[in-house]
């Protein structure tokens, strides 16, 4: 089987797009599928395209347009051409407007099946945008199957166009993202810290060794308005006031607003102890997780964030808002903590509730491993997407 994956964004490009297209591409190809990658770049002039092998998977990045619409022409076109040239037996998007709709499209011009996976944003934002309505609905009616990550996208979905939607999960690679000892958290925290060690990448610098001996409230990712960036400040600066905390953001600050915003609470509240990183490859984010005490995603709306499952998966107290797929992965007390959207002081009493109980935090831990290590597994992941495509006839 040969199959052709088309996402807006693929690594080295930022976000849980990126991160999770890469997963599945490098996931088919370990079972033994020939895959090939198609995407879009800011990097590359328009309509230039290049073909590189990463991990195992060939990938094709081609140059965006500033109009959206010269891009999907290219697009088309791009995956039209590589049909002719080598066959394809199914179109795969990994997201539902742009990527969605080139392969529903090329894929009833080929008279071959296409998939569309919705990923969050995609149905959540998507389809208020009157430029982006049209492609949402195209990819929902047109598609030979659809499969999204979470069930409250699953229903959104539905609201548009009652068909039916294969749920499939993120999978996480348990055996990457597993807890450390803190002797062993203490090493690695050395290792990626001391200079030499790291060349000239954006990670944590020498002055931070002491303080880790503090408690550590941790942030993973982009840090930007839809991920709660005013609601986790706020919550930070209250829980520093009643105990010395770090906040270690493992990842950026969005530039323009959301940067603006940082930039003035930094000004605001003079005691803050607050590290970002820079991007962190995902290879090394499991040290990064050994750090951190609790996880905060205060998110106003998602899919299902890897940075959740990555640090249940480590053993971490994760505290999150109830939105997308997070509502099928934590229950609230159980294996993570559950805090309504926006509210400030409730995330804050919260981090100081679990901060101040070891045993709470390390019960919460355990559970959550043991969430991802039965339900979130990179098996899982897979053998349902391949279910999808026997369903399509496409593998027996």
């Amino acid at each position: 089987m040969k199959i052709a994956l088309l996402s807006e964004k693929y690594t080295p490009d930022i976000g849980g797009l990126a991160i999770s297209t890469e997963r599945f591409a490098r996931l088919l190809t370990s079972a033994g599928y020939e895959t090939r990658v198609f995407a879009p770049s800011l990097s590359l002039p328009p309509s230039e395209k290049r073909t590189l092998p990463s991990n195992g998977v060939s990938v094709t990045r081609f140059g965006a347009h500033k109009r959206v619409d010269d891009t999907l022409v290219d697009w088309f076109e791009l995956i039209v051409e590589e049909h002719k040239r080598d066959p394809f037996d199914v179109l795969h998007a990994y997201f539902l407007t742009q990527a969605g709709f080139v392969a529903a499209y090329a894929g009833k011009y080929l008279n071959i099946p296409s998939v569309v996976s919705i990923r969050g944003n995609d149905i959540e934002r998507a389809p208020f945008d009157p430029s982006k309505f049209s492609h949402v609905m195209y990819a929902l009616q047109n598609a030979s199957a659809v499969t999204t990550n979470a069930t409250e996208l699953a229903k959104k979905s539905k609201a548009f166009l009652d068909r039916d939607i294969y749920l499939i999960p993120n999978g996480i690679d348990t055996d990457h993202f597993q807890p450390m000892e803190k002797i062993t958290r203490l090493i690695q925290t050395l290792r990626l810290i001391h200079p030499e060690a790291r060349g000239n990448t954006p990670h944590l610098g020498q002055q931070h060794i002491s303080r880790f001996d503090q408690h550590v409230i941790g942030f993973v990712g982009e840090l930007r308005e839809k991920k709660g960036i005013k609601a986790l400040l706020s919550a930070y600066a209250q829980v520093n006031k009643t105990r010395s905390t770090i906040l270690l953001i493992v990842g950026t600050i969005r530039t323009g607003a959301d940067k603006e915003y940082f930039e003035e609470f930094l000004i605001s509240n003079p005691n803050s102890q607050i590290i970002v990183t820079g991007y962190i490859s995902p290879g090394d984010l499991p040290r990064y997780y050994a750090l951190i005490d609790i996880l905060v995603h205060p998110s106003l709306r998602d899919g299902m964030p890897n940075a959740v499952l990555e640090a249940m998966a480590c053993g971490k107290t994760v505290i999150a808002t109830p939105v997308g797929g997070v509502l099928d992965v934590i229950e609230d007390g159980v294996n993570g903590l559950l805090v309504p959207i926006n509210d400030a002081d409730g995330l804050a009493e919260k981090i100081v509730d679990v901060l101040g109980r070891s045993g709470k935090r390390e019960a919460i831990g355990r559970s959550a491993r043991e969430t991802i290590t039965s339900r979130f597994t990179l098996e899982n992941e897979l053998q349902s997407n391949l279910k999808v495509y026997r369903d399509l006839g496409v593998i027996k």
